[in-house]
């Protein structure tokens, strides 16, 4: 997306100046000849976080049922953030001579964690896009965008790992449906059908998320600030002159923040991993000092007692 000088309205898109003329044009029409297609990265994602006021984050991750975008321009209405950039460049190919040229997604996704400050990036809002593209983009007849109805777009999702030792910010890293040791992050059902949990989390038996023992407490400290982060209410409790704080003790916050997590995504699609940080515990923390259901587990606060 990039490669485009201007996107918003579609109608109004065009390719940069300093590479159309040389390097899009011959690219297209070597497209155009060929009869291949013009691959494009597509990623709502970091377009909604550039600017988090004026984009409404269901608008990006395809659940807005009220809100529509109008390009003032042509009167097509949009529904989501997707179709909207994608329409951008079908106009910026119409532009430089192109339109016939077809659209093929090589990327699309959404970040399932990252930094402390990148919000937005959370399990939940990775298995909502995701599961929410593939129904789009699976969807017999095809739905195609407000420029190009019942157009069918080819598209590769990304991506099947977490890329653990991939450099830059931490969304970089966690864009996987899987974990790099193979334990899958979130349900998603590639068909495009109804994702259904009942294969997993088959136990009524009720479970909360506490910090693994041994776990590094700096790293347990990161993942509680990322946990934080994700507002909802999540750390609310633990702030400060709040019921369930506790000075001097990120693994007993931690547990809090984690469980707390847990409990508001694990029907979406949250696990209790926190990369390798978390683990579940059967023991209601709650009757062992906080009556709020969600510290750590009775045997680390018996040890801490007896010390």
């Amino acid at each position: 997306m990039d490669v485009l000088e201007t996107s918003f309205p579609p109608s109004n898109a065009t390719f940069r100046n300093d590479i159309s003329d040389h390097v899009l044009k011959p690219l297209l029409e070597f497209l155009s000849k060929s009869e291949s297609y013009f691959f494009v990265d597509v990623y709502p994602f970091f377009a909604w976080a550039s600017d988090p006021i004026n984009i409404n984050l269901d608008y990006a991750l395809f659940k807005s049922k009220y809100i529509r975008v109008t390009d003032p321009g042509t009167g097509l209405v949009y529904s989501n953030l997707f179709d909207q950039m994608i329409d951008a460049v079908y106009f910026a190919l119409n532009r430089l001579g192109y339109p016939k040229v077809p659209i093929f997604i090589a990327e699309t996704g959404w970040p399932n964690s990252g930094d402390s400050n990148q919000f937005g990036a959370n399990i939940y809002n990775a298995a909502t896009y995701n599961r929410n593209f593939i129904k789009k983009v699976t969807k017999k007849p095809a739905i195609g965008t407000p420029l190009r109805p019942g157009v069918v777009l080819q598209s590769f999702l990304f991506s099947l790992f977490n890329e653990n030792q991939k450099l830059g910010p931490g969304t970089e890293r966690h864009f996987g449906l899987f974990y790099p040791n193979g334990k899958i992050i979130y349900d998603i059902d590639l068909s495009g059908g109804v994702w259904n949990n009942s294969t997993r989390n088959n136990s009524t038996r009720k479970r909360w998320c506490v910090v693994a023992n041994g776990a590094n407490v700096k790293l347990v400290a990161n993942a509680l600030s990322y946990a934080c982060a994700q507002g909802n209410g999540i750390c609310d409790l633990i702030q400060p002159g709040k019921k369930c704080y506790k000075p001097n003790s990120v693994l007993w916050a931690a547990s809090y923040a984690f469980s707390s997590y847990w409990a508001q995504f694990k029907k979406t699609g949250g696990t209790c991993y926190f990369n390798g940080l978390a683990t579940q515990t059967s023991k209601d923390p709650s009757k062992c000092f906080c009556f709020l259901l969600c510290f750590q587990n009775c045997h680390f606060f018996i040890q801490k007692l007896l010390v």
